[in-house]
């Protein structure tokens, strides 16, 4: 997937002159919790809800010693006194920004996001905002998908052939004693784990292919400092 394919297309934007209060209005009314900030339609900064947790009319702006005021320097707390009593967009608004093309990979974008512990991300087109990417996409994304997966009928033998391809991806599957087999699309695994969180994760395997119905647990668990065997649990 790319960022085009889940942004969201219908942006709410406010211009750098638009009020504080205007732009909270805005806020609370769409449900957003970022807006887009314009000027002669290219975005220079995003007015998030960060930008608006340290304020005078709350009585949140930070508060320090006289003597670490003095340190900071008139400069830094003279830009930290407008961000707090602020009465333009421009005036507190991100102008660190971060963006996005359309065809940027979404794996990308989530890295992005994390690096930077940010919630929305624009996209945009030469200078054109043409989108946002926000968590919320991501999880209609996610939903979209998993939906879609699981309306998909498959026969027992693409099923099977799905969860080893799988499986052989990954490095934590235990290489000997375990059979996999599948029939009118439930799934039975047998075999030996040495870790009890492989069961869960083998389960995971095969309810996320396609036209699993149900999967039936037969591994047995070998605890591998007392040489233990533990049956599977039962339902």
């Amino acid at each position: 997937m790319k960022a085009s394919d889940v942004m969201t297309r219908d942006v709410i934007t406010v211009r750098r002159e638009t009020s504080v209060t205007n732009a909270i209005r805005l806020m609370l009314d769409n449900n957003v919790s970022g807006l887009p900030v314009l000027d002669n339609g290219k975005v220079i900064g995003i007015l998030t809800e960060g930008d608006l947790l340290r304020r005078s009319e709350t009585g949140t702006e930070k508060h320090r010693p006289r003597w670490l005021e003095i340190a900071m320097g008139p400069g830094r707390m003279a830009g930290e006194y407008v961000r707090t009593h602020g009465r333009r967009v421009e005036e507190i608004m991100t102008t660190d920004l971060v963006s996005v093309a359309g065809d940027t990979p979404l794996d990308e974008v989530v890295g992005l996001m994390e690096r930077r512990r940010i919630k929305r991300v624009p996209v945009i087109e030469g200078e054109v905002l043409v989108g946002v990417v926000s968590r919320l996409d991501l999880l209609r994304a996610l939903l979209c998908a998993i939906e879609a997966q699981h309306t998909e009928h498959r026969g027992d033998d693409d099923i099977c052939e799905q969860i080893m391809a799988e499986l052989a991806k990954a490095a934590w599957v235990p290489r000997d004693g375990l059979s996999i087999s599948v029939k009118d699309g439930v799934v039975d695994l047998e075999g030996v784990i040495l870790e009890e969180k492989e069961r869960e994760a083998l389960r995971v395997v095969a309810e996320n292919v396609p036209g699993v119905r149900s999967v039936e647990d037969h591994l047995v668990w070998i605890e591998p400092v007392s040489g233990t065997v533990i049956d599977p649990p039962q339902d």
